[in-house]
Parts: structure tokens; sequence; C-alpha cells
């Protein structure tokens, strides 16, 4: 984890640099709190998509939990009966 402290953003070619180097965010602090996270876009898109994937997941045991499910025999047939194949 690579914690660096605000006036060190100015530097911004290094700062890059870093947050490739790390694989992951960059902690920004100013007068020693934690300000800002830094992060590169490939982290970023990587992390959002295992958000997006795990509330699905979530969502999904909801739905099983609550009884919103369909067989899928059944869904099948029905399409088989709607379609003809």
């Amino acid at each position: 984890m690579k914690i660096i402290p605000m006036r060190d953003l100015k530097n911004t070619v290094e700062i890059e640099r870093q947050c490739v180097a790390e694989a992951g965010p960059v902690y920004v602090t100013k007068n020693g709190y934690g300000k800002l996270v830094v992060m590169d876009i490939g982290y970023y898109e990587q992390t959002m998509q295992k958000m997006y994937e795990a509330k699905a997941v979530i969502e999904g045991l909801m739905d099983l939990k609550d009884g919103r499910t369909v067989d899928g025999h059944e869904v099948l047939e029905a399409m088989r009966d709607n379609t003809g194949y």
C-alpha cells in the first residue's frame, strides 16, 4: 500500500508511475489524514467489474431466498411450446 502526501500530487508523471507499479490504489494524505485515492484506470475498471459481479450474485441469492425463481426445465418447455422447437 502506497501512501503519499498531497504536495506530491504536483509530480503527475511520478504519481502515474506509482499507480502502475503499485497495481492498486495510492492513498493521498493531507495533514496526516486520508483525503484521496488515486489509481490506474485498469485497476479501477477491474475493481468496478468485480463490484458489479458481486452485486449480481447478491441479487440472485436474494431472489433465491425470496422464492423469485422459476424451474429451468419449465422455462425450456414453455419456450419449446411457444417456438415449436
